[in-house]
Order: structure tokens, then C-alpha cells, then sequence
């Protein structure tokens, strides 16, 4: 049975909820990532941003990414999924929420990133066609 941890990539680098926007961009541009989980001072995941989250709510909305917190952006709950959770827990959540990268937890602890090209990666590619159908649609 493959789980999330053996598919995630480990270790993510996050981006505190009190750091500015601005500065969320430029860890993402230096890291070559297009989405940073968003932590707060306890460590505990509150969210994610997204590059297109940069550009929608804060540069199109005429919101200054110097000023703007990262935290602000993070709404409500995050769609996470358990470290020991099965191949089919994380496509089925990806499909349901439409969603491209998944916060792999580990109790309370963020341990992980499943993004889209690991299920690429590791599942047969019936799973991914179905996966890469359900969210684009």
C-alpha cells in the first residue's frame, strides 16, 4: 500500500503567517516552488499560498505585498492529509477539493507536500488521468 509519506516530497519549507507577502514571493522564486504552506509561531500549519493566491487576492485586489501579511490569506481550514494515509485517501481528497498540492500531517506536525507530480510519479497512470480530469474540470 503506498501512503502519502512514501510519495511526499519531506521536509517543506513554510513561510511564517507575520512575513509579508513580498517575501513569501521571493522564497517561493528562490525554492522554484509555486506554493508555500503558511505557519504560525506555534509551528502548526494555518493554510497555503499559493502564486496565484499572490496574484488575485493581493496584486489584483491593489492590496501592497509589502505590507500584506501571508496570514491574511490563509481561510479557513486546510485540506490536509494524514502521513499514513493510502493512495486512494489522497486522490480522492485532491479530487473532492480540487486542490493540486496536499499538506501531509503527521499528528499535528507538517512533514510533507503530496503535490500533483508525485501522484504522477507513483500511481498508475489510469489514477493520474482520472485525478488530472477531476481537478482541471
Amino acid at each position: 500500500m503506498t501512503t502519502a509519506r512514501d510519495i511526499m516530497t519531506p521536509e517543506p519549507e513554510c513561510i511564517d503567517a507575520e512575513s509579508t507577502v513580498l517575501e513569501a514571493a521571493q522564497k517561493m522564486a528562490r525554492l522554484d516552488v509555486g506554493a508555500l504552506p503558511i505557519c504560525g509561531t506555534d509551528h502548526r500549519l494555518k493554510g497555503m499560498l499559493t502564486d496565484r493566491d499572490i496574484v488575485t487576492k493581493v496584486l489584483a485586489a491593489g492590496k501592497d505585498p509589502a505590507t500584506c501579511k501571508a496570514g491574511e490569506l490563509a481561510q479557513g481550514e486546510s485540506v490536509t492529509i494524514g502521513a499514513d494515509d493510502d493512495a486512494s485517501e489522497i486522490l480522492h481528497t485532491m479530487t473532492a477539493h480540487h486542490v493540486r498540492r496536499l499538506p501531509v500531517i503527521d499528528g499535528h506536525n507538517l512533514v510533507g507536500i503530496v503535490a500533483q507530480a508525485d501522484v504522477a510519479r507513483a500511481l498508475p497512470d489510469p489514477q493520474v488521468g482520472d485525478l488530472l480530469e477531476a481537478i482541471s474540470s
